[in-house]
C-alpha cells in the first residue's frame, strides 16, 4: 500500500460474499474522489462461504489489502485486528453489507480537526422494524447505564485518529463502545447524521441475542472497567530523553 496515505478504511468480513463485488466496485469510486488519500483493510473474520477467495481477487488492486483470520473470531476481534495494523494517521470502519455509504467519510473528515474521532448515527434507518426495535431498545438502556451521550454507538461508519485508536482497551463487545472508550482516555467525539440504506445482499449477522442479552452483559463490563480505569498525569520526572 503506498505510504502516502493518510487514511484506512477497515473492512470487517464475514460470509460476505453476496455483497463483496458491489463493495469494491462503490469502495474503488470512492477512492477516486476521496477527499483525503486512503486505502482499504479488510479482516476476513474465519468466512466459510467463499469471501475470503473474493477478497484475494479484489486485493490485486494496490489500494487493498487484507487480513485474514484462521477462524471465527467475531466482529471486536476483527476491528481491533485492523486497528493494530493501521499504519496511516486515521482509520475509518464500515461494515461490508453497505448500509452506509464510504461516501459520507467525507462529511465526517471535514469535522476530524479538532477531535479525536467523528462518528455517524443513523437518523433515518433503513432496517425491519424488529431490528429497529431491538437497536432502540439497546441504545436506550446503554446510555442509562453510562450517560455516554453518543446517539447510535452502533452505527458503522466512524474516523478516527489511528494514535487514539491504538489505546484503547479492547475485549469481546467492546466495539460496541468505541466512543464511549475515547471519552474515557479523554478524547473528543462529534456526532455528525450520516445515511442509512437497505441491505441488498446477504443476511444481518446479528439476533435477539447479539442485539440485547451479550449487549447488555459487555454494559456491565464496561461500566465495571470505567470504574478502575488507570489515569494518571506526570508532574515532573528525571528520565533521559530517549530512555
Amino acid at each position: 500500500m503506498n505510504n502516502e496515505n493518510k487514511m484506512t478504511i477497515i473492512v470487517p468480513v464475514y460470509n460476505e460474499v453476496e455483497s463483496l463485488d458491489r463493495l469494491a466496485d462503490v469502495l474503488k469510486n470512492y477512492l477516486d474522489q476521496a477527499s483525503v488519500k486512503s486505502q482499504v483493510l479488510f479482516v476476513d473474520d474465519g468466512s466459510s462461504d467463499g469471501s475470503m477467495e473474493k477478497i484475494a481477487s479484489i486485493c490485486s488492486n494496490p489500494d487493498f489489502s487484507y487480513i485474514r483470520f484462521k477462524e471465527n473470531r467475531g466482529l471486536s476481534t476483527a476491528i481491533k485486528a485492523g486497528i493494530d495494523h493501521c499504519k496511516t494517521p486515521l482509520l475509518g470502519y464500515i461494515d461490508a453489507d453497505l448500509q452506509t455509504t464510504p461516501f459520507d467519510f467525507d462529511t465526517l473528515l471535514e469535522e476530524i480537526g479538532d477531535y479525536d474521532a467523528v462518528i455517524g448515527y443513523r437518523a433515518k434507518r433503513k432496517d425491519t422494524l424488529s431490528k429497529k426495535i431491538q437497536s432502540t431498545f439497546a441504545n436506550k438502556i446503554r446510555r442509562s447505564l453510562i450517560d455516554d451521550g453518543i446517539i447510535d454507538t452502533g452505527c458503522p461508519l466512524k474516523v478516527i485518529r489511528t494514535d487514539m485508536a491504538q489505546r484503547l482497551p479492547f475485549f469481546d463487545g467492546m466495539h460496541r463502545f468505541i466512543p464511549a472508550l475515547i471519552l474515557l482516555e479523554s478524547g473528543k467525539v462529534k456526532q455528525i447524521e450520516v445515511q442509512h440504506f437497505e441491505r441488498e445482499a446477504g443476511q444481518s449477522k446479528f439476533n435477539i441475542f447479539n442485539r440485547s442479552v451479550r449487549p447488555l452483559q459487555d454494559l456491565f463490563a464496561y461500566r465495571w472497567m470505567r470504574s478502575r480505569y488507570i489515569r494518571y498525569e506526570i508532574a515532573d520526572h528525571t528520565l533521559e530523553e530517549g530512555r
